[in-house]
């Protein structure tokens, strides 16, 4: 397992690596003037990690080898994270000292390829753990790629020993200073602890090394996009009639290097200093300046009012609307204070008032209000006429102001006050479109394609406008208008839009359509805010209830049904009936525990019992199989459940028969797109099971579930899907196809706009599209946790593997023949061996073997946990893991850390009791996700209530000591509903060991002995029976 860090280095970003030691570490003393080389240092894997992760990457004259400054106790070195070593003993007097380690230096292009990778991940692959410094410099490029979205970039020319490069650098004012300055606060230590051999600790400010960083990225990120617009004749140009020519060419062409050229050089920097003096005095000056766009004082000429006739024209010229930019100074350490510019540049009581944020206030005045005279020509002509207070406009005037120069001012670095009706919360000219029910018989024959009719409307706040109004507005040819006494921005190609489309009268659209007419209307007339949709019957209750503006009746529990719902189990069965009803999809995303398979079967249940007997396809992964089938069998009795998998499974016609034949269809992701004859089923239903497994929508288990055939989708996820946009397409394309566009488009209107630009708007589009169709529920809510038991104990059903399967079957064999000629002592031994043998089978084929490591996919429960893990850590539990073995337990440990990138701690019976302490006081103080514990060191006597999650991972049989274990975390402190979750691999001894147990629990918990002794009194008929694997056993 290797650890990535990235720090400052030579004005770019250095990586570095940690991987565990072999052993204990030696003690080690090291120099500033001779640093050793770090004991965890993963200098014999990075470049072949970089090769795998960086484009183009070639380590070949990239090594250097530098000192990195870390905390050192008397021992030597402390790693970055547990994950690598031990931490040291508690009270450990440490000091930062240098060590030496290999480190690869990545071009500007390679660290922004890298960074992006890494955002909001804590592996990039399995054994490659995102360090915490590298994470952060990937919150770094997040920042510089949203600067360059938003163009806040200006061309520089920066020298270094007599040589010129032309640069892009960031212009960080206002939001993005306060940014910028919040990132550098949170640098940790390790981002900026890299030197030279030899050199004297590094003490550079955080901001300035984020400053450095920031600059080349930024600067790397405009040359990417001159790159691609190059033609091969400018990139290869060496001629040049200037300085300033090489200038230009190399901002766009080059990685900037100018070479010398001397005084020509010093001159054009010189110039451009001069050029950006404004920019970076306003970005400097503890000063804002404010233009506030104040209304005429009375509605002039160009007015629709409230005469007679409803309509009182004028004459339109607009002379007599005098509108009025005020110039306004204000302190950015106390924006609540406003000063006139004129009553600033005067000695009074206003000027004192400024004057504690700083001083110079009419030089200020002078150069920001010069600059701002070059954007907006009022301003220019105000100040010509010797007025500071500010200039009158023009209806025109003022059009151009709100629409152009408001916006350019701001850029600028100023702050613009714009009325209420322009920014959005005032009255406007509003478009909504009124659907008329479809010509059908019912609710129940409705789907995506029904086609309704709609026509538009056109509103001034709740007021409808009629043709002959919108007609005269088009008339006064004037870009701001007051409408029945309030002030509208009109665009005449959307007023006359408005018109064409209101005498067009009905158009027909499908509900797929309305749908996303709700959020966003394409087909809106232009120019025209969108003021959503309309309408009345089952239509407008179905629109009602997804907004939440209508309450959602319980549905009854359908015939046949053997569970009980809780209440919110209830309800979330009620909306997945609603959608169902309509042939909508949509993805409940419960916390893990609160019974997602229960409400999906409760709703196949509903449509079986109605007479719809079409069959509905279960994806899932291959270690939830079993789990699928048991839990139908146990609340859905009457529905027949197929399981497609395995060697056996049918195929083409002859699936397709059976399919039809059964309510439940269960298969897996891999067979979902490698059995494309799935495809060829009209499903009534199609559920995916851990959805997050089609996030990605370009894997091929992705395509093949968009491309299968069904009324209704439904997906079950236990992570917070609406966390990640860039995931939310993919599960809503199944979901709702079409519903948020094509790729391309969501990534146009959605993804770019909230991840580049932090577009709340954009946001809540996204919101309002998607969020009637999630559902998600949290233990924490207080609608839930009063419907929950305090402890809820489930068994989790796990598929063998083939390899697994085949090992198993191997150990009976082996067993049967030795166990026909054995009694007595050597018989109760040879069956306790067994049994060990069997259970290290089923947790993973390693175990058995006696492998140190074991891969994911050998193993159902060691898949099965991961993935439950995964929820977990996704929300921020924790979870304790037991098991009978050591060894099971360092595995557990080892596969946790890979795959999450998060330290899992081991607690059993070979540690030292201080460490033991250390380890219990780490995990309640949240400082690991997973604690593993073995049962006989960690079942009794200690008190962790900080975890809401147990996972028996193998099983010991006897309740007393796995209720003795789960009481580690339900005990006395526990303040949250705990989950316990009992693995068992199907169709083996554990599932058939259970089922003896559960018959006689009373009994059982009371007389089994300790440990597994009692299987021992079995005949060997009945042994047999207990110990044989089932056809079902194989995943």
């Amino acid at each position: 397992m290797i650890v990535l860090h990235a720090g400052e280095f030579e004005g770019g970003l250095a990586i570095w690596g940690e991987e565990s030691a072999d052993g204990a570490a030696p003690r080690i003393k090291t120099t500033v003037r001779s640093p050793s080389v770090y004991p965890f240092g993963a200098d014999g894997r990075l470049a072949a990690a970089l090769e795998e992760m960086v484009p183009g990457f070639a380590p070949a004259d990239r090594a250097h080898e530098v000192a990195v400054w870390m905390p050192t106790v008397a021992a030597g070195p402390i790693p970055s994270s547990g994950i690598i070593s031990e931490p040291p003993p508690a009270g450990a007097k440490a000091k930062v000292a240098p060590w030496s380690v290999t480190a690869y230096w990545l071009y500007h292009d390679e660290a922004v390829d890298l960074l992006c990778r890494v955002m909001g991940r804590h592996t990039l692959a399995a054994g490659v753990v995102v360090g915490e410094d590298l994470a952060y410099w990937a919150e770094a490029v997040r920042l510089a790629g949203s600067l360059v979205a938003r163009q806040q970039f200006l061309p520089d020319m920066v020298s270094e020993g007599g040589s010129y490069w032309a640069v892009w650098a960031p212009v960080l004012e206002g939001v993005d200073a306060e940014r910028f300055g919040r990132l550098a606060g949170r640098m940790p230590a390790a981002a900026r602890a890299l030197s030279k051999v030899g050199a004297a600790r590094p003490k550079r400010p955080a901001a300035g090394v984020l400053r450095t960083v920031v600059y080349g990225m930024v600067d790397q990120l405009v040359r990417a996009a001159t790159h691609r617009a190059a033609k091969p004749e400018d990139l290869r140009r060496d001629k040049f009639y200037s300085a300033h020519d090489r200038w230009l060419h190399a901002l766009r062409y080059t990685d900037g290097d100018m070479g010398g050229h001397g005084a020509d050089a010093a001159q054009v920097a010189a110039h451009i200093r001069e050029w950006r003096r404004p920019v970076a005095a306003s970005a400097e000056a503890p000063f804002r300046l404010c233009f506030r766009l104040e209304e005429p004082a009375r509605p002039g000429n160009g007015t629709i009012g409230d005469t007679a006739d409803g309509i009182d024209n004028g004459a339109a010229d607009g002379r007599d609307s005098q509108w009025y930019v005020r110039y306004m100074v204000q302190p950015r350490a106390d924006p609540s204070l406003m000063v006139p510019a004129d009553l600033a540049w005067k000695d009074g009581a206003e000027a004192e008032a400024l004057a504690q944020h700083g001083r110079n206030i009419r030089e200020f005045l002078l150069a920001s209000l010069g600059q701002a005279a070059g954007i907006c020509p009022g301003i220019a002509a105000g100040l010509e006429g010797g007025g500071l207070a500010g200039h009158a406009a023009d209806t025109a005037g003022a059009h151009r102001f709100l629409t152009e120069e408001a916006a350019a001012l701001e850029q600028a670095g100023h702050a613009v006050l714009l009325p209420a009706w322009w920014t959005g919360s005032g009255t406007r000219l509003t478009a909504r479109a009124k659907v008329r029910p479809p010509r059908t018989d019912g609710l129940g024959v409705m789907t995506l394609d029904t086609v309704f009719g709609f026509d538009w409307e056109v509103a001034l706040g709740d007021q409808t406008m009629t043709v002959e109004e919108l007609e005269e507005l088009a008339r006064l040819k004037q870009p701001l208008v007051s409408v029945r006494g309030q002030w509208l921005a009109l665009d005449a190609e959307g007023i006359r839009s408005a018109i064409k489309y209101l005498k067009k009268g009905t158009r027909n659209s499908t509900l797929l359509d309305v749908l996303r007419m709700r959020v966003d209307a394409a087909e809106a007339p232009s120019g025209l805010e969108f003021d959503g949709v309309e309408a009345s019957g089952p239509l407008g209750e179905l629109l009602g209830q997804l907004d939440g503006s209508a309450k959602l009746q319980d549905a009854e529990p359908p015939e046949g049904f053997a569970g009980s719902l809780r209440p919110y189990q209830l309800r979330g069965y009620s909306w997945l009936a609603f959608l169902q009803k309509w042939g909508l999809g949509g993805c409940l995303a419960d916390d893990m525990g609160l019974g997602k398979t229960i409400q999906v079967l409760a709703a196949v249940q509903l449509r079986w019992a109605g007479g719809d007997r079409r069959p509905t396809l279960v994806v899932c992964p291959t270690s939830v199989i079993s789990n699928w089938n048991r839990e139908a069998a146990r609340f859905s009795p009457d529905l027949p459940v197929m399981v497609h998998h395995g060697p056996g499974r049918l195929k083409d016609e002859e699936f397709g028969s059976a399919a039809a034949g059964h309510a439940i269809t269960v298969t897996s992701y891999g067979l979902a797109h490698r059995d494309e004859f799935l495809a060829d089923t009209e499903w009534g239903g199609v559920v995916l099971d851990e959805a997050q497994n089609v996030k990605n929508p370009q894997t091929k288990q992705a395509r093949a579930v968009r491309s299968l055939h069904a009324e209704s989708r439904f997906a079950l996820t236990g992570t917070p899907v609406e966390n990640s946009v860039g995931d939310l397409w993919s599960i809503m394309e199944f979901l709702n196809p079409g519903l948020l566009g094509n790729r391309e488009e969501f990534r146009r209107n959605f993804l770019l706009p909230i991840q580049a630009h932090q577009d709340a708007k954009a946001a809540d589009r996204l919101r309002r599209a998607t969020g009637p169709f999630v559902l998600r529920r949290l233990k924490t809510d207080s609608s839930i946790i009063s419907d929950l038991p305090e402890k809820m104990e489930m068994n989790v059903f796990c598929s063998l593997s083939r390899e697994q399967a085949t090992l198993y079957a191997s150990v009976l064999r082996d067993a049967d023949e030795r166990l026909a000629a054995a009694d007595g002592i050597q018989r109760r031994g040879l069956v306790l061996a067994t049994l060990s043998k069997l259970k290290q089978v089923c947790n993973h084929p390693a175990h058995f073997l006696g492998e140190p490591s074991g891969a994911a996919g050998r193993s159902g429960k060691m898949d099965r946990l991961a993935e439950m893990l995964e929820e977990i850590i996704a929300v921020g539990d924790q979870a304790l893991v037991f098991t009978q073995f050591v060894q099971m337990g360092h595995m557990l440990k080892r596969h946790i850390q890979e795959t999450f990138g998060r330290e899992a701690l081991f607690f059993h019976g070979g540690l030292p009791q201080g460490q033991r302490d250390r380890i219990i006081q780490q995990f309640q103080a949240g400082g690991a996700p997973v604690l593993i514990l073995s049962l006989k060191a960690g079942g009794t006597g200690l008190n962790i209530t900080a975890a809401s999650h147990v996972f028996h991972f193998d099983r010991w049989w006897n309740p007393a000591v796995e209720n003795q274990a789960t009481d580690r975390a339900f005990r006395i402190g526990q303040t949250r509903n705990v989950q316990v979750y009992k693995f068992i691999c199907a169709g083996t001894l554990e599932e058939r060991i259970n089922e003896m147990i559960e018959r006689k629990k009373d009994i059982a918990e009371r007389a089994v002995g300790a440990g597994e002794g009692w299987l021992t009194e079995l005949s060997n008929d009945e042994l047999r029976d207990v110990l044989a694997l089932s056809a079902e056993a194989a995943g």
